[in-house]
This record gives C-alpha cells, structure tokens and sequence, in this order.
C-alpha cells in the first residue's frame, strides 16, 4: 500500500515538533544533575529559572515576525532555517564550558523554536485534506509529547554515567544532532498549495495539490477561496513591508466582528499556560523532590511516570481528534484540570499541616498510600489532565 505524500510529508515536518519536547523534556533534570553544578557551580533558583527561560523569550520575540517570513519565504524553508538554528544552540550548550555560554546557546534555541514551532502546524494543515485534518494537525503535538517522553527518559539514562559531564551533554548533542538532521526535510517536502496560489504559481499548486493526495472538488474549492481571500503579493514588496503587514493583520484579528473570537482564544491559551503545566514539566524532578520523593526515585518518577501519563493523553487525543471535536476535548481537559490542581493543592496542604495523615486507595483495600504518594500521583493526573486539553 503506498503512503499519500501528505502523510509522509506531515509526519517528517511534524518530527521538527520533536526537538522542541525533547528539550522541554530534558532541560529539568539537566539542571538538577549534579555533574551539571559541578560544571558551572551552585546557581541561585533566580538563576535557574532564567537558565529554563531564556529558550522561551526569543521563541515568542520571534514567533511575531515567523507569520510575514513565511508569507514571504515559505513555511517549508522557515521550519528549516528554524531547525538547523536550534540544533546548533544545542550544540553551543552541549560544549559550553561557562555558564553563559550555555545560556547564550538557549537564547539561540528559542530563536530557532520561534521560527519553526508554529510554522509546523500550519504547513501539516495546509497539505492535509479535510477528511484527515483534524489528526494531522494533532500529530505535531504527539510528536512534541514523545519528544518529552524521549527527553526525560534519555536523563535518566544518562545519569547512571557517573559524575562525568557526559551526563548531561549527551542529551543537549543528541539534540543538536536531530536538529541538523531534521533539516533535511526541505528536500523531500513540497510548499503548501497555498503558499504557493499567494505567489501567483497556481499550475503548480494544482501540481502540489494532486501529488498531495487532494482530491479535485477540494483543489477546486481552494483556488476560488484563494482568488477571493490571499489575492496575489507582489513582487516589489519589501521584507519591512511583508513584516509591517503582518502587524497590521494583528490589528484586524482584534477588531469587530474578530475580537470575541481572538479575545476568547487568547484567554483559553493564556488560562492553559496559568494552569502551571509549563512548570511541573520544566521542574519535574524538584517538584517531585518536594513531593517527598528523593535521589533516583524521584528522577525515575518525573521522567518515567509523568512522561507516560502526558503520552497516554495525548493518544486518544490525537486519534479521535476529528470525532470528538476540539469542544468536546478542551471541556474534558478543563474539569480534569481544575478538579486536580484542587486535589494536588490540598495534598501538598495536608501534607505540610498532617505529616502522618493518610488516605487508603479508591475502593478499599488494605494498602494505604503515603502523603507523597498521593501528591506524586496528582502531579501525574494533573498532567494527564492538562495534556487532553491542549492536545486540541
């Protein structure tokens, strides 16, 4: 049976998702190893917080003008450019030998991030079909999940390395390696028929199109979409004007009729990133630590169960996208998450004013679960929670 080419040309543009988790994943326990501290010395938690941060502020400085290149240069080549920057930040911080040098390698990463991560999911929609869009453009998350799942597990391995700096570096080179190979996806995938229709090349995105898998009532419906929406760029225009452009669009999307619906997804992505997923995912092993975990239990615990639990999540997630519906998700993932933020919160409560209080398992039974137990176990639900949510 041969493989539609939007399917291999999605799933190959959707492994660059993978570096991104890969790094969330990794950079916590990265950060706690010991071989790391002795590398760069004892930081403060201010400063481990900016060492974890610094990939992100770049990331979103750049993710502004990442719309008016790609209007202007493609999504194809973007998402490249991006991959190759950020393999070579975690290059710059597998050998950096100070600590600046490897935040400067972070910075760079983000730079790289911001110009390929949403970039991704528009080119995996845009060569999808209607039928099969919905899963298609859930894969770049899967993908980010198991980068996650690869990233914490490939900390755990590597720390039973010794006190050796390897320890750590090897993750960061496994990174810069993906991240150059991944590069390669701008020879084997075509731009986007859309992209091509707002350069005016349209025998070549109906070309595109055909090879995509596309079938012609939908090649058709886009070219009169297209002749009446995207129009055509012209050719005199400057990058400054592609870029001013783009921020002017900003300015349409908040403006009536738009601004309900850009006001109540911008509210949705903001109370999903307030829900402090980004946290127990970048601070896994100290969370856990302060679950009343320790040493290589706690690491097996962040980078193993938590890891799992977000990957079960995302599975069904990503395979019943189009039948669910993204409401139906997004309500699911909703009452999971604040039903148990208050479960894990009133167990980290219970646990600082009742140290020997203690709950049995749902359904009886005579093993009782510990106080940590209970709140490593919420942390892991949370998550499993959360991941429903955002998968959509």
């Amino acid at each position: 049976m041969k493989i539609p080419l939007y399917a291999s040309a999605g799933v190959a543009t959707s492994c660059v998702a993978f570096l991104f988790g890969m790094d969330t994943g990794s950079i916590g326990p990265i950060t706690t190893m010991a071989s790391f501290k002795d590398t760069f010395g004892d930081f403060s938690a201010t400063i481990h917080g900016v060492i974890v941060s610094t990939i992100l502020i770049p990331g979103a400085l750049t993710a502004l003008i990442a719309g008016a290149l790609a209007n202007r240069f493609g999504h194809v080549k973007l998402i490249t450019i991006g991959s190759i920057i950020f393999g070579i930040g975690a290059a710059i911080e597998c050998g950096a030998p100070q600590l600046g040098v490897f935040i400067f390698g972070r910075l760079l990463k983000g730079v790289g991030e911001g110009l390929f991560l949403s970039n991704i999911y528009v080119q995996v929609s845009e060569m999808s079909p209607s039928r099969v869009r919905g899963i298609m453009t859930a894969l770049p998350q899967f993908l980010i999940v198991s980068g996650i799942v690869t990233g914490f597990f490939t900390c755990y391995g590597t720390s039973r390395l010794g006190n050796s700096s390897l320890t750590w570096r090897l993750p960061l080179a496994i990174v810069a390696f993906l991240g150059l190979l991944l590069s390669m996806i701008y020879f084997i995938v075509p731009p986007s028929p859309r992209w091509l229709l707002s350069k005016g090349r349209v025998e070549e995105a109906q070309a595109v199109s055909r090879r995509l898998g596309l079938d012609e009532v939908e090649i058709k419906q886009l070219m009169t979409q297209a002749s009446q929406s995207l129009g055509d760029v012209e050719a005199s225009e400057t990058l400054w004007e592609s870029i001013s452009n783009n921020f002017r669009e900003f300015r349409v999307a908040f403006s009536a009729p738009f601004r309900g619906r850009t006001a109540f997804a911008c509210f949705i992505m903001g109370l999903q990133q307030f829900s402090g997923i980004d946290g127990v995912l970048y601070y896994a092993p100290i969370l856990f630590t302060q679950a009343g975990l320790s040493g290589e239990k706690a690491s097996f615990l962040a980078s193993g169960v938590s890891a799992i639990v977000i990957l079960v999540a995302t599975i069904p997630a990503t395979i019943f996208a189009d039948r669910w519906g993204r409401r139906t998700s997004s309500i699911i993932g909703g009452v999971l998450i604040t039903s148990l933020m208050l479960v894990m919160g009133s167990l980290y409560a219970a646990g600082e004013l009742y140290l020997g209080y203690q709950l049995p398992y749902l359904g009886g039974g005579e093993h009782a679960e510990t106080n940590e137990e209970q709140r490593v176990k919420s942390c892991a639900e949370f998550q499993l929670g959360t991941y429903i949510k955002i998968t959509e």
